[in-house]
């Protein structure tokens, strides 16, 4: 007897086995990943923070939203992105990349303050060195996911959707 099984199951409870390209069992905290990732993208791209966020366009939060994703759960304003290699960064050059980026974005938001308008962080002297830093973090771990660092961030709705339907 043979018996045929169908990728498409219409079994209830059937859950994806990725997230994007990233597999989801293959960082166990990977809903923070998620967000780090998010953030950098979003501080790492020019032309998205000049016409998303100068713009003033819906969805996509601002600075502060990203520094906060970036940092939230992970405490990254507050020890090294080393404590999670494994967990969250699959080695120490991730963890340096990441850790690059978040010490030049919160030294621009401690000086210019977090309720700041997105025009006072995109003129700040520091601001290309954190979107470098930022950029090198964002291409190192969607690399890693196998995942085009040059797609366009998405937005926090599509976000929330991906970590909260896995």
């Amino acid at each position: 007897m043979t018996v045929q099984t169908s990728d498409n199951s219409s079994r209830r409870g059937r859950r994806s086995t990725k997230m994007g390209g990233m597999p989801l069992n293959d960082m166990p905290w990977w809903r923070w990943r998620s967000n780090v990732r998010s953030a950098l993208h979003m501080l790492s791209d020019p032309s998205f923070q000049r016409d998303v966020w100068q713009a003033g366009v819906d969805g996509y939060g601002d600075v502060t939203d990203a520094v906060y994703r970036l940092v939230e759960d992970t405490w990254l304003d507050n020890w090294s992105a080393e404590k999670y290699v494994g967990t969250i960064f699959r080695d120490s050059q991730e963890a340096a990349l990441v850790d690059a980026a978040v010490l030049r974005v919160l030294r621009i938001m401690h000086q210019v303050g977090p309720d700041a308008p997105v025009t006072a962080y995109l003129n700040h002297e520091g601001w290309p060195d954190a979107v470098r830093a930022a950029r090198d973090a964002h291409v190192r771990l969607a690399t890693s996911d196998a995942e085009d660092p040059e797609t366009v961030p998405q937005t926090l709705q599509v976000l929330q959707i991906m970590t909260r339907a896995a």
